[in-house]
């Protein structure tokens, strides 16, 4: 559903919901209409006409038809076709039940707070009325409220409570994906959230972090706690190991006090943070170098509710997300606590970075799957050169298009979640760990991309009216625009690929190209299925023979950015058509595959 938006100057969540005006609202009559009785005669009609505006005349109906969405879980062919082909019946059951629950929630109650979100944004108070510095970060109610919802509905502790064993990774992910597009913004502090309490979890959950672990994944909206990830400083933002100024002085209590500028951290309001420092040695040094990190966990307030030793500096004039609170914060003696050994911060926090990059491939494929859809159905409803758009072929080839890029981008999502769960539960192979480490940077990089390409093309669809503020549609472009920088750059991450591909000394690309061969073999008997496997295998063999004729460091890096593309088409490729040849496969799956 579209915003019934408000103007700037108006309350928020107290105002009706807007309604059309109707033609004669100002007061004169339109045409046809004769209000002088016993005075009709043609030329007083012509010249009441003349007064009577031209957008204000009966015959001038409307104008253009509001697109409507209903509940996002019964409309997604896909995602039930997915879960009902890979789901255990009795986990399937269960889950599907919920997930249409969870859908008409997001339709009646969810949605309308996403929009107060963005339009109450977060304020910044420094001082209070008597100069008092306060550095108060105020959020509106429906943030808030969004934080209950979300320990309600279990949106970080699904992961963790493991209820379907392997599967519950994959239930929690199909929560977020419906979840994120009516989040309001607060899908981004579930990521960070969810890869402190990973981080935690991989740490053994020890007993100076069993409180937090688990506020972090209560049911409880009273208990329930969201995380910060504080990483990015003045003089780095991916490049942690040379731009990290932040240094930790350990106290007699063996607790350490942290000084340093944190540039940019997302969800300010936040009740604790994972952050890197350099500790101070006996001689007041510190290592650089990545070797030089290490991870601490701190809590952003006392039990009195006052900044442990932190101080805002402002809040970041961003282009989207602008519902959530991203700060410039000093840290000036914050109590912390070292969580990981000495200089190995950048492993532990690894992690943190694996389940963040996994969200912002939910909140990309989420963002394409909620524009397509309102896309689809305006053009079932937009009469444009006398038919309907969906009936213009130029149209419905261009939303063909859009269709098959989110379809891909969702299947490799799932293929991820799903992978994830088998490790999380010690039930992964060699060959599995392996193609999750190459497969989440490459899905992150690709669908960052995907996702912002295919919001624009749909919000050019709606023609001119997909550039107004008040239909929302400008909102989710800004918001999904951040998703090609947050956890890593294009480039920086297609840098990572080629890691993932030295460290395992190849092995990592053997098990990718087995695993599409695999996923190939169903397909290989179904005829109209022919050509799409071709496809693959052949894109496989070109891949295959570049890695073989690359010569030197330089070369593999200059061609990165187009090598992980690659590696992303082909196993989405190789994912569709494995969807499509499915006992019962729908023709739109057949179709995209075959695209």
């Amino acid at each position: 559903m579209f915003p019934r938006r408000l103007p700037w100057w108006g309350p928020s969540a107290t105002c009706k919901p807007w309604q059309p005006r109707r033609c004669w609202e100002s007061g004169q009559a339109p045409k046809g209409v004769n209000t002088t009785a016993g005075q009709g005669t043609q030329e007083k009609q012509r010249l009441e006409e003349l007064k009577t505006p031209l957008a204000r005349r009966e015959t001038e109906t409307l104008f253009q038809e509001q697109p409507e969405t209903g509940n996002q879980y019964l409309e997604d062919a896909l995602l039930r076709s997915y879960l009902k082909t890979h789901l255990p019946p009795q986990v399937l059951q269960e889950v599907n039940q919920d997930l249409e629950r969870f859908g008409n929630r997001l339709l009646t109650k969810i949605q309308p707070l996403a929009w107060e979100c963005e339009w109450n944004p977060p304020v910044f108070w420094p001082y209070d009325a008597w100069g008092q510095r306060v550095d108060r970060i105020v959020t509106c109610s429906a943030w808030r409220r969004m934080k209950e919802i979300a320990a309600e509905e279990g949106l970080v502790a699904e992961a963790y409570e493991r209820r379907y064993s392997n599967w519950s990774r994959m239930y929690q992910a199909v929560k977020l994906y419906l979840f994120s597009s009516s989040s309001g913004g607060f899908n981004c502090p579930l990521a960070m959230t969810d890869g402190a309490a990973k981080v935690i979890e991989s740490l053994g959950i020890p007993g100076s972090l069993k409180d937090a672990f688990d506020h972090l994944t209560s049911r409880d909206p009273t208990k329930f706690w969201t995380s910060g990830q504080w990483m990015t400083e003045r003089r780095g933002g991916s490049d942690v190991a040379n731009g990290t100024e932040t240094v930790a002085r350990k106290q007699p209590d063996g607790t350490y006090r942290l000084y340093g500028f944190k540039w940019f951290t997302s969800a300010a309001d936040s009740d604790m943070a994972l952050t890197l420092a350099r500790v101070v040695n006996a001689e007041g040094r510190v290592k650089q170098g990545s070797s030089g990190l290490s991870l601490f966990f701190l809590k952003v307030r006392d039990e009195e509710g006052k900044l442990n030793s932190i101080q805002v500096q402002r809040l970041k004039d961003k282009l989207g997300t602008r519902q959530m609170a991203t700060a410039e914060l000093w840290l000036n003696g914050a109590e912390a606590e070292l969580i990981s050994a000495e200089g190995r911060g950048v492993a532990s926090i690894s992690n943190m970075l694996n389940i963040t990059r996994i969200h912002n491939v939910i909140a990309a494929v989420a963002s394409m799957r909620r524009m397509v859809s309102l896309s689809r159905e305006y053009a079932c409803r937009r009469v444009a050169f006398g038919k309907l758009l969906k009936d213009h072929p130029l149209h419905a080839q261009t939303m063909a298009r859009m269709e098959v890029q989110t379809r891909g981008a969702f299947l490799l999502l799932m293929e991820i979640v799903r992978l994830l769960g088998l490790v999380e539960t010690n039930m992964a192979s060699e060959e599995d760990q392996l193609l999750l480490r190459l497969l989440v940077p490459v899905a992150k990089l690709y669908t960052g991309k995907q996702a912002s390409a295919v919001v624009i093309e749909a919000m050019e669809s709606f023609g001119g009216q997909g550039y107004m503020e008040d239909t929302g549609l400008p909102v989710i472009v800004r918001d999904t625009l951040v998703l090609s920088i947050w956890e890593g750059t294009t480039n920086v991450l297609s840098l990572d690929v080629l890691r993932s591909l030295t460290k395992s000394q190849g092995q990592a690309l053997a098990v990718f190209s087995s695993a599409v061969q695999k996923k190939l073999e169903l397909a290989a008997s179904a005829v109209e299925l022919g050509p799409a496997v071709k496809q693959v295998h052949d894109a496989i063999g070109r891949l295959a023979r570049f890695v073989q004729g690359a010569k030197g460091t330089v070369t593999l890096e200059l061609a990165a950015r187009d090598f992980s593309y690659s590696l992303a088409r082909i196993y989405a490729g190789a994912l569709l058509t494995e969807h499509a040849a499915r006992p019962g496969a729908a023709s739109t799956d057949i179709s995209a595959a075959q695209r």
